[in-house]
């Protein structure tokens, strides 16, 4: 199975090779800006054209929204706009360049309807101080060097990597992976490198080949399987609060930036922001690795994953859910192309499939079952159990049941709202009856169609 695949490695780069990296860096943010510049240069011109009354070829002439005559409009005025601009390489400009098109792309689609998702806004300025540092290769001497502990890419030379590079340097030597790109990023005060190569991997057989596990994220842990295990949750922000804190207080003593004196950061502030940075960055890696690990033995051992589909963004929103150190979206993100890689596959359960709400015993479910309320009691069977592991054993029996919608969780067709909350949920001890449609006053009559009510015995 041929798949992409990246691989990121932490450098180690001399005093010179940092400056070369960053003059990269700046090389390539510096034709994202030309490149906008321009583009917006000739949209205000046509638009102000417009207002004149010119229409059609009488308007001026604009470059393409494409990477080749970008590239080609950068090399005609490079010599004017970036003097310097033989000091890097040329893939440095190209990659400033190619994200912008990406990003017009992306806005063009989205505002025609074509992208699905969240709007995307049109491009903006990148600011030197606030955006990512970083830039791609995709041409030139891009190699893992035999002893698998230096790289080499284009213009800057061998860089010593912090880390071996052997798993990798196995798959390039096997002739079972190619390097596509590679590229450099600035994260947490320290360079890294990433290949994204295309790789042919071999599916793994499962342990459990026809096993299926429902995966339930909590607020309480980080994740309840239906086998009944429980994974806590590490909390890594949690726990660097205190040290976090510590350096926010430091940063503030310090002379930083100002922009509206254009007064610039003292050396004593970049390095405490320097140091707050890594301590961030340091949370993040240990909260990634967690995830990792978690979501690779999961797909390791069982052939079929059920997750639910989280509105995490409305989630976050709430503050006394705290679920910002969950990293609930990375799990169910990681267990798709893992288990794509190991044969399995990854079923989501519809965001109003109520699995907390639903008895595993005897499927009825609740009216209500507030968040405060822990353990699961049902009103028919009597079955006490704690609310997650219920949850997380509905959700590994919808694999066996067929999905009138396309989703799982949806057993019956979706109303006429398209999320099925027209029609109640059946309690226990009840029946359903139908009432007379009800007529009110003129141009509010009801629809003449039967509506259904339940009512207790």
């Amino acid at each position: 199975m041929i798949v992409n695949q990246a691989y990121r490695f932490a450098l180690d780069p001399n005093a010179t090779q940092m400056a070369a990296l960053a003059s990269h860096a700046g090389a390539s943010r510096k034709a994202f800006n030309w490149a906008l510049g321009l583009v917006k240069a000739q949209m205000d011109q046509r638009a102000a054209e417009k207002t004149y009354g010119l229409t059609g070829d009488r308007l001026t002439p604009c470059v393409p929204w494409t990477l080749p005559s970008l590239r080609k409009a950068w090399n005609e005025a490079k010599g004017d706009v970036a003097p310097w601009w033989a000091e890097n390489s040329k893939e440095a400009y190209a990659a400033g360049i190619r994200n912008l098109v990406r990003g017009l792309d992306a806005w063009r689609d989205s505002k025609s309807g074509k992208r699905k998702g969240p709007k995307v806004n049109f491009p903006r300025f990148k600011n030197k101080r606030s955006e990512t540092k970083s830039c791609t290769f995709t041409t030139g001497v891009i190699r893992v060097e035999p002893d698998r502990k230096h790289v080499t890419l284009p213009r800057l030379g061998t860089i010593k990597l912090h880390e071996s590079a052997r798993k990798l340097a196995r798959r390039l030597e096997a002739g079972t992976a190619r390097i596509l790109s590679a590229t450099v990023k600035l994260d947490g005060g320290r360079w890294y490198v990433s290949f994204s190569c295309e790789v042919d991997r071999q599916i793994a057989d499962h342990a459990r080949s026809d096993a299926v596990v429902g995966v339930d994220v909590g607020i309480k842990h980080l994740a309840v399987l239906s086998t009944g295990d429980v994974i806590d949750n590490p909390r890594h922000l949690a726990g660097g609060a205190k040290h976090l804190r510590r350096l926010s207080r430091r940063v503030s003593r310090r002379v930083g930036p100002d922009r509206r004196t254009g007064q610039e950061a003292s050396k004593r502030w970049q390095k405490a922001n320097a140091d707050r940075s890594r301590a961030y960055a340091r949370v993040a890696n240990l909260r990634r690795d967690g995830l990792h690990k978690l979501t690779s033995a999961l797909t390791a051992d069982y052939a079929t994953i059920v997750v639910e589909d989280l509105n995490v963004a409305g989630m976050v929103r709430n503050r006394k859910l705290a679920i910002s150190d969950c990293g609930f979206a990375t799990i169910r993100g990681l267990a798709g192309y893992k288990t794509t890689w190991n044969g399995g596959r990854l079923v989501t359960a519809g965001r109003w499939f109520p699995s907390s709400k639903t008895c595993s015993d005897c499927g009825v479910v609740k009216a209500k079952l507030p968040l405060r309320v822990r353990t699961f009691e049902c009103d028919a069977c009597g079955m006490v159990l704690d609310r997650d592991l219920n949850a997380a054993r509905n959700l590994a029996r919808l694999v066996e049941r067929e999905a009138g919608t396309g989703v799982a969780g949806d057993p019956e067709p979706q109303g006429f709202n398209g999320r099925g909350a027209d029609r109640r949920t059946p309690l226990a001890g009840q029946v359903a009856v139908k009432r007379p449609p009800r007529l009110g006053t003129v141009g509010r009559q009801r629809p003449t169609a039967d509506r259904e009510l339940t009512f207790a015995h």
